[in-house]
């Protein structure tokens, strides 16, 4: 059998001066429902990797967007450039390059609003699981509380 830890410095067996049963028996300790906590916590589990999935995708989505229209804006400026340069005159060059910039800032404009609207609608996915989830997690508890309540 081990020796009850002793300090160096104080010699006290601190078993002796503290019992930890004696303690903890004067207070009831509620039963804990595992398989309650475990289930709960799988589901929690399941939403985040849904959520997780969802944001993935979006994400995904976005950059092929953002990569197709970075390829089209390329082929743009190449046509646009060729155009400008087969211009006959300074100023007709002026005028197709100032259509041509006009043209350019709405569909970045276009580009940024499909954006925005792409990320607004995976926030308000990912808020929807949260939320969803939080609402299941909180009758879990309520089913919880009541069951230890007609135990009792």
């Amino acid at each position: 059998m081990s020796k009850p830890f002793t300090n160096p410095f104080f010699e006290a067996d601190m078993t002796k001066l503290f019992d930890v049963s004696k303690f903890t028996g004067e207070f009831p300790m509620p039963q804990f429902n595992t398989e309650a906590f475990l289930t709960a916590q799988r589901k929690n589990i399941e939403a985040c990797t849904a959520l997780s999935q969802a944001v993935s995708e979006s994400f995904q989505s976005l950059w092929r967007r953002q990569g197709e229209a970075v390829r089209q804006m390329m082929e743009e400026a190449s046509q646009t450039v060729n155009a400008i340069m087969s211009c006959p005159t300074p100023e007709d060059k002026v005028i197709r390059q100032a259509e041509a910039g006009k043209v350019a800032v709405e569909k970045c404009l276009a580009n940024v609003r499909d954006i925005a609207e792409t990320v607004a609608k995976c926030n308000n996915q990912a808020l929807e699981t949260v939320n969803t989830r939080m609402n299941e997690g909180l009758d879990e508890l309520r089913c919880i509380v009541k069951s230890r309540s007609h135990a009792a």
